[in-house]
Parts: structure tokens; sequence; C-alpha cells
């Protein structure tokens, strides 16, 4: 069993809301296309199609970024640290007098990034694991998740 108590900031937040987003097929697809109007521009020295293109790059980030700061500002469960506890029946988090636990087996998938360890609670909603909050937990962490689900589900670098 393991305990930990979370914060979760505006940029852990958006650090989530990056790698959902890039990692989906309607980021990818924004990202190829701001980049190929980009080379278009360059290539035919139509330099609107670089205006066009720096949009396209960089509207996404920008709206996750405000939307990160909204939503910590104005979403009660942020205002608050979290209390989590990892153990062999699963994750159980407790916020003042809620409490919800999910089995390791509902879980989703489990992946990092260089801020956070993120655990899918289902296909859009995840736990977020800041690694900086974690310290010297971060690798019992790591080994909770990957003992309890499956390989082919857990993508968390170290």
């Amino acid at each position: 069993m393991l305990e930990l108590t979370v914060k979760i900031e505006a940029g852990d937040l958006y650090d989530y809301m990056l790698m959902h987003s890039y990692n989906s097929p309607a980021g990818l697809v924004g990202s190829a296309f701001g980049a190929i109007l980009i080379l278009f521009a360059i290539a035919t020295r139509q330099w609107i199609f670089i205006v066009l293109g720096l949009v396209m790059l960089l509207y996404l980030p920008w709206t996750l970024f405000l939307k990160s700061r909204s939503q910590i500002l104005s979403n009660p469960c942020f205002q608050e640290p979290l209390h989590y506890i990892l153990d062999e029946e699963g994750l159980t988090v407790f916020q003042g007098d809620v409490r919800e636990t999910m089995a390791w087996e509902d879980m989703h998938k489990a992946v990092s990034t260089g801020r956070s360890i993120i655990l899918y609670t289902s296909r859009v909603n995840a736990t977020l694991f800041p690694r900086r909050q974690l310290g010297d937990k971060r690798t019992a962490v790591i080994e909770i998740i990957s003992t309890h689900m499956p390989p082919s589900r857990v993508k968390i670098r170290s």
C-alpha cells in the first residue's frame, strides 16, 4: 500500500492536456496540416500560408493553456489536495468527505510525460501524479502500476 497527497496545479493540467491532445488523431492531423502549410509557403513564396500554418500550430497549445488555467481556478476539485491510496485492490482517492475507488482492471492505460505519471481511468479521464510531488515515492508508484496493469497498457518512462 502506498499513500500520496497531490495538489494539481495549472502546469500539471496543461502538460496532461497537451499530451492527450497531441496523441489523438485530431491533434496529429492539425499539427501535420500546419507544418504542410508552412512548407507550402516556403516552396511557393506565398507568405500568407506561413501565417495560416503558424495559426494552425499555435492555436491548440494556446487554447489548452487558457483552458488549464481556467479549470484550475473554477473547478473545486483542484482547490484542495487529493489524497491517494494505491494498493492491491486499485486506486482510492479522497478529497474532503468524498471517496472513490477504482479497480486496476478498470484502468485504461498508464503513460508518462517529463512532468507527470498519468493513469487513465477511462479514455478521456485520468489521474495525474506530478513527478515533482512524488519525490522518493516515484519508483514505488511506477512499480505498483506496472505490477497491477497488463504490460501492454503501461508506457511509463522512469
